[in-house]
């Protein structure tokens, strides 16, 4: 689900390949019985966290692809603004899309499960019980694409990179947790864990990390923390054809590729060229779509889906229009505040800025009704709290109330919701007046003039930051409700590389800002990257500076749990306090994809449950492409 699903999206950035899925999951452990070792110690072909691993090591391929998918062609879309770095683990600079998909992990994932990695560039892992170190016998056959091959000492040298120059949030959830990584032999890499925490996530999350070349980085003395204009090597399937730096980026598939008879590869990546195309706005790129410059477009603005979607090419039946069936958890999408900002600091005032969103309306008059409300971090899922807390988040949650951390009213209250307002009126005149009543709480009076101000005479004034001008039908009517509040409130569109300088580190130069909530199906690490109090002055994920003592102690709380059942109670717990602390104003999702394609693909039969895969599991349909082409559809 993209983080833009009511209106213009940012550029779809995964390839869904199932390795590329394991880049930036940090996902765990399974047991499985010994295999010719010490009693202790397990040797298997993946590891998953709390179950067993759906696929054998003997697989052939994975149950959702077709494996006998031609490869060829050509498959194209959509980015919003502009790029002008090919490094995607630069804080510097504009990343073009996909660019990660060069780099590959040593294990991968796959789309039809959750909480399982499979052993990719490496042949077998070892870990004990406890899971306290992993070792990756690494595969002799994996090659960088010049052709070099990648050993254990790329695999440290890359563990060094990013724990060093990577971004700061992992950094310092690497640092903090690994203790040592070892070359054990040219092909072997051992990462021994910092004794004294829960060891449940670390193999699959070492495992997660991207692999560089050591040679390559020495020969072209790669600056890892800046923007950079030529890629680093990688293994990956794809590589860079061309560039128009800002305005178009083609990748092409890597004949020669390592890969490409790996059981977890067959059926995947199957389009000889993927081309991107950029647009400075979502008219023109929705223009060049109906007239064929690209043929895949994942439609984000509900009002496009809805009445433009007349054009002649789809009239005539050259393009299709489709909802498919979107298994994934909601999106954490909302309008984030910066915490950091002291008129942020009373929740009161969150409270009350967040009941003048009129989503009801908004759903009604703006997105044709395609939507429903978000209202928890893990909704659509077990994870999701409800109600009063149960007994079981109670006992979490009780010692938290015992040391001041929390009220004692969080074990009673219902899990706050969403507020609920007219579809029939932008401007709810209840909600108006319960928000008038909170500003007045937290001291934030109404003058003369109509503006409210604080007892120091400043006045409140908010700065929504976007750059996109599709969202701005959005935030416009907030706007004018904001302000029939007392709140000198405003848009401000900027451009994308001012968004990056402004909303990332360390300017977190905004006032609210819309990002995501950070989720998953099996939370772990990342969740520190993104609620820590350590990571709320360094951290992408956690632009919103939250910083809480007592989700610091329920992280720890997550990261613990040992059992399908003490996490979801454990998330539970946590997602009712982050809830409470009304640290964002939750948006919407919907439970389809919504895209439109030019008649050019085949698909699988039966798609696997967590992605869509257009970019993997698609192929280029020679013969239907043949029809488009006699009919001058396309090129």
């Amino acid at each position: 689900m993209s983080t833009r699903s009511a209106v213009q999206a940012k550029p779809v950035e995964t390839l869904g390949l199932a390795k590329a899925l394991a880049a930036g999951l940090l996902i765990a452990a399974c047991l499985l019985p010994a295999q010719g070792r010490a009693q202790d110690v397990i040797v298997s072909h993946g590891i998953s966290t709390f179950g067993n691993l759906k696929y054998p090591a003997d697989l052939a391929h994975l149950d959702y692809v077709n494996p006998d998918a031609p490869k060829g062609g050509e498959f194209s879309q959509w980015a919003f603004g502009t790029y002008d770095s090919l490094n995607p683990y630069a804080v510097q600079g504009v990343t073009a899309a996909l660019v990660s998909m060069m780099y590959e992990t040593i294990l991968a994932s796959t789309a039809d499960e959750i909480g399982a990695s499979y052993c990719y560039m490496c042949e077998t892992m070892e870990y004990p019980a406890d899971r306290s170190w992993v070792i990756f016998n690494l595969r002799k056959d994996v090659k960088f694409s010049d052709g070099s091959p990648l050993t254990a000492e790329d695999v440290v040298f890359s563990y060094n990179m990013v724990t060093e120059k990577g971004i700061a949030e992992f950094r310092a959830v690497f640092n903090e947790k690994i203790q040592s990584v070892e070359m054990l032999d040219p092909y072997k890499v051992k990462f021994t864990f910092v004794p004294g925490q829960p060891f449940r996530d670390l193999p699959a999350t070492v495992g997660s990390l991207s692999i560089f070349s050591k040679a390559d980085f020495e020969k072209n003395k790669w600056d890892f923390e800046k923007s950079n204009t030529v890629p680093f090597l990688g293994s990956g399937q794809y590589v860079i054809d061309s560039t128009k730096l800002g305005e178009q980026i083609i990748y092409r598939r890597n004949p020669d590729y390592w890969g490409n008879t790996h059981p977890l590869s067959v059926g995947v990546g199957n389009f000889d060229t993927i081309r991107v195309e950029y647009f400075a706005d979502d008219t023109a790129a929705f223009e060049a779509f109906k007239t064929g410059l690209y043929t895949f477009r994942n439609e984000n603005s509900s009002k496009k889906w809805a009445i433009e979607y007349n054009f002649p090419n789809l009239t005539d039946g050259w393009v299709k229009k489709e909802g498919i069936a979107n298994g994934n958890i909601a999106s954490g999408q909302a309008f984030l505040f910066n915490l950091r900002r002291e008129k942020f600091q009373d929740p009161r005032v969150r409270e009350a800025i967040g009941m003048m969103f009129n989503f009801e309306w908004s759903n009604e008059t703006l997105f044709y009704g395609l939507y429903q409300r978000i209202n928890s971090i893990w909704d659509n899922t077990q994870m999701a709290a409800v109600g009063p807390a149960t007994p079981a988040e109670a006992a979490i949650l009780q010692p938290l109330i015992d040391e001041g951390l929390l009220d004692a009213s969080i074990l009673a209250d219902e899990a706050v919701m969403a507020p609920v307002s007219s579809k029939d009126t932008q401007l709810d005149r209840a909600a108006l007046r319960k928000a008038s009543a909170l500003l007045d709480e937290a001291g934030w009076a109404v003058g003369e003039d109509g503006i409210r101000r604080n007892a120091k005479g400043e006045a409140l004034v908010i700065e929504f930051l976007e750059d996109s001008p599709s969202f701005e039908r959005v935030i416009a009517p907030y706007v004018e409700n904001l302000k029939a509040l007392g709140i000198d409130a405003k848009l401000t569109i900027v451009d994308a590389a001012q968004m990056s300088q402004r909303s990332d580190p360390p300017a977190f130069d905004f006032d609210i800002i819309v990002g995501n909530a950070i989720n998953g199906y099996e939370p772990g690490g990342e969740l520190q990257q993104a609620y820590s109090t350590a990571t709320k002055d360094n951290s992408t994920r956690n632009r919103a500076g939250f910083a809480n003592p007592a989700v610091d102690k329920l992280l720890d709380v997550v990261l613990a749990a040992d059992t399908r059942e003490s996490l979801d109670v454990a998330v539970q717990a946590l997602d009712r306090v982050l809830r409470s602390t009304r640290f964002w104003v939750p948006q919407w999702y919907k439970s389809v994809y919504t895209v439109a394609y030019y008649d050019v693909f085949g698909r699988p039969e039966a798609p696997p449950k967590y992605a869509l895969g257009e970019m993997s599991l698609w192929w280029y349909d020679t013969e239907k492409a043949d029809k488009l082409k006699a009919a001058g559809i396309l090129k």
